[in-house]
């Protein structure tokens, strides 16, 4: 259940095609091998009111929550978070080039006894994929 939040400050979209963020985030997901593909989901959420350091609107942020389940050491974590946080960071080098910005990206796992799920997108890829 790897759910990735994305929180963004709305002068962003100027700058950045927050699409492409999302789908940057899911590929890398992917990557990592560790996510079930039916699991993953990205989501963007624009900021129309923030208020960052001194005040200045000319700032922006991304900040990014992955809430996943219970199960994967600490080691595989990391490598995992640090995999999407590089992939992420190197997407919006340009923006920290041109404008003043925060990145940031926190990893929470649930509680599996207080979580609850239902899902059949994971037997569709599995159907898809024994049929072609």
């Amino acid at each position: 259940m790897p759910h990735f939040t994305i929180e963004y400050s709305g002068n962003l979209d100027r700058h950045v095609d927050i699409g492409a963020v999302v789908e940057l985030v899911r590929k890398a997901a992917v990557e990592t091998g560790i996510f079930p593909l039916g699991g993953i989901r990205v989501r963007a959420i624009r900021c129309e009111h923030y208020a960052i350091a001194d005040g200045r609107q000319n700032y922006g942020f991304l900040d990014m929550v992955l809430r996943l389940g219970e199960g994967r050491d600490l080691a595989i974590r990391k490598k995992a978070g640090e995999h999407i946080f590089n992939a992420l960071s190197a997407y919006l080098d340009p923006l920290f080039a041109s404008e003043k910005f925060a990145l940031s990206f926190d990893m929470q796992i649930n509680d599996k006894e207080t979580s609850w799920k239902r899902n059949n997108i994971h037997e569709a890829l599995k159907v898809e994929s024994i049929n072609g």
